[in-house]
């Protein structure tokens, strides 16, 4: 654990903007998404994107000489020395909890990407402070700002299709396509493997849209092309209300061009279909404004206008989210809580997995040990009658 020095009282973004020009914001990971969210923050207007911090000197050598920003390759010195109201953390996940505690240690409001923390229990206690100290503590489950997703929420919590009875989740797309030398994604230890990446915007998306599972059951995690994490996993989802769900991700399928996320609910009154894409609604009986039979909503019906567009719309709205709970004008609806869940979901389909995994081995040994006996008497039975 990284030991500080200098902390900076707590303060709202309107006390930020009464002493600068805008909320001042590091950023540290410039992997894909950090550069994203990079481009994102610099071109808000009540945000001023001072600081930079990653581990590449080729990189950081890059930005010095084409653009404005600072740069480190220490976090702590960049937060001390730019002194900052709040950080973006992209970096990979097996450095999450560590950035998360720097940055609550020195009172900054963090936009952390997923998943938040590989220990689900360090995620808790992690959102249980950011909580007491009235920081905004926010993770890039993205799905969360896409229009069609967050309308099937309202619908589900309203009642509109009635009691749920059962939810599916669905993930796939062509991240692992053949067998490769290892990153950090193929090391479950520091993050890999396709429940902690696909599968945790599915069981968001089911938190989000539904609730969080209680319990799970039946978890198949295996390898298609990956030597050491999963590459494709399947689960059962059990729910004390009796409900219950199913969870299927494959991050090794060929024929998604991108990842594509796919939750349906259904419930005693009807039910909901909804992608990135449209939102399907099947009601049998009328409600709420909506008759019986089926109804259709795509994403541009449900998409609010935003002023820079880059990945998605809901890449821009996720940070403008983040911006208006800085400035308190905002509950956070990807907090450090919601992802704590998420998290807690993710461990449990590994624990789950794993069991299953030692009572086939413990099967697997009884036969072994049958099998060898069984023949070695059929033998002697055969040799003495010779």
């Amino acid at each position: 654990m990284v030991q500080f020095s200098a902390k900076r009282p707590y303060q709202t973004a309107k006390a930020m903007k009464a002493t600068s020009m805008g909320i001042r914001l590091g950023l540290v990971g410039l992997g894909k998404m950090g550069v994203s969210h990079l481009a994102i923050a610099n071109s808000h207007p009540d945000v001023d994107v001072l600081g930079v911090c990653d581990s590449n000197p080729v990189l950081l050598s890059a930005l010095r000489k084409n653009t404005k920003f600072h740069c480190y390759q220490n976090p702590v010195e960049m937060i001390e020395t730019e002194k900052l109201d709040a950080v973006i953390v992209s970096t990979p996940s097996r450095f999450h909890a560590d950035l998360v505690r720097t940055a609550i240690d020195h009172n900054l409001h963090i936009f952390c990407e997923k998943p938040f923390c590989l220990d689900p229990q360090q995620g808790k206690l992690l959102a249980a402070e950011a909580r007491q100290r009235a920081l905004v503590g926010q993770v890039g489950y993205h799905l969360r700002f896409v229009g069609t997703f967050l309308k099937a929420r309202q619908l589900v919590q309203s009642g509109c299709i009635g009691r749920i009875h059962h939810i599916r989740a669905e993930a796939y797309g062509p991240v692992v396509l053949r067998s490769r030398g290892t990153t950090w994604r193929g090391h479950r230890s520091e993050g890999g493997g396709c429940l902690y990446d696909y599968a945790s915007h599915a069981i968001d998306a089911v938190n989000f849209i539904y609730d969080a599972p209680d319990a799970v059951s039946g978890t198949i995690a295996r390898s298609v092309f990956s030597r050491d994490v999963e590459d494709e996993a399947y689960a059962t989802l059990i729910y004390d209300s009796g409900a219950t769900g199913q969870l299927a991700v494959n991050w090794s399928d060929e024929s998604q061009r991108k990842m594509s996320v796919k939750v349906t609910v259904w419930g005693s009154n009807g039910k909901i279909s909804v992608d990135r894409q449209e939102l399907q609604i099947y009601i049998r009986q009328a409600v709420d404004g909506y008759r019986e039979g089926w109804h259709l909503e795509n994403i541009t019906q449900l998409t609010e206008p935003i002023s820079y567009y880059l990945r998605g719309e809901e890449y821009t709205a996720q940070f403008d989210h983040f911006v208006r709970c800085m400035e308190g004008r905002d509950e956070c609806r990807s907090s450090f809580d919601t992802a704590a869940q998420t998290d807690n979901v993710i461990q449990m389909l590994h624990d789950d997995a794993e069991a299953g995994g030692r009572i086939r081995q413990r099967h697997e040994a009884e036969h072994a040990n049958v099998r060898p006996t069984f023949f070695a008497s059929l033998k002697s039975r055969v040799t003495s009658r010779g």
